[in-house]
């Protein structure tokens, strides 16, 4: 079987840690060995803390239009909009994915009614997965209220979109203290899936110039198209 070429995607990988940067990241541990796949297939990859963004609170697209006074969210939502892949890492805490994920997903909202070129929402030809780490459970938890919400916006989730790595329950190490869960097979297989089929959708749709517009566009639907759904009043 011939190797894929992935060489002309862009991912942009987002840390939902409550850490600033300089400070450790667990998270960032495990998104570093997808982001070292991905960039040795060829894509090109930024990786970004959103801590270390000044995000305003908001579902409008620039909430210094809504009394804000700065907020970094624009130039953020054109580097994901310019990617072909979007990953969401997030810590895992009282059994949910972070505060910050929370609030990066409320942001991607506010741009989604946003139409693309045919007329689709703005995500619209863009893959998406995820990676959680904690030491307690609920990757799964976290990755389905993820998931679901980068899917209902418009991103499509290809299969085995994500991956994460718990320790033992209780205090313990988190992913990466002393080597924690670097071998563990589990985490390195469907970590190594995820990227794989993410970069495999991404190119795909890349292909075809995104994904199949017909029976999705919202502006033929606003001008009174309604596919095969009956409508009487447009033929």
């Amino acid at each position: 079987m011939t190797d894929p070429d992935f060489s002309g995607l862009k991912a942009v990988f987002i840390n939902c840690t409550l850490k600033r940067s300089p400070e450790d990241s667990h998270t960032q541990l495990l998104m570093d060995r997808s982001i070292e796949i991905m960039r040795s297939r060829g894509v090109e990859v930024e990786s970004i803390r959103a801590v270390d963004q000044d995000l305003a609170v908001g579902v409008w697209p620039d909430m210094t239009e809504h009394g804000w006074a700065t907020d970094a969210w624009p130039a953020l939502f054109a580097k994901v909009l310019d990617a072909n892949i979007l990953v969401l890492g997030s810590p895992i805490w009282l059994g949910e994915k972070s505060s910050v994920c929370t609030h990066v997903i409320e942001r991607l909202y506010g741009n989604s009614s946003q139409l693309n070129e045919q007329g689709q929402y703005a995500y619209y030809g863009r893959a998406g997965g995820c990676l959680i780490t904690g030491n307690e459970d609920g990757i799964k938890h976290c990755s389905m209220g993820i998931l679901y919400a980068l899917q209902h916006l418009g991103f499509t989730i290809p299969p085995q979109a994500d991956a994460g790595w718990i320790g033992e329950a209780g205090p313990g190490p988190s992913y990466g203290d002393d080597g924690a869960g670097f071998d563990n097979d589990f985490t390195n297989r469907n970590m190594t899936f995820m990227t794989y089929n993410l970069m495999h959708v991404a190119a795909m749709l890349k292909e075809r110039g995104g994904f199949p517009a017909f029976g999705n566009q919202r502006s033929q639907w606003d001008a009174g198209c309604r596919w095969d759904f009956p409508n009487p009043e447009h033929r």
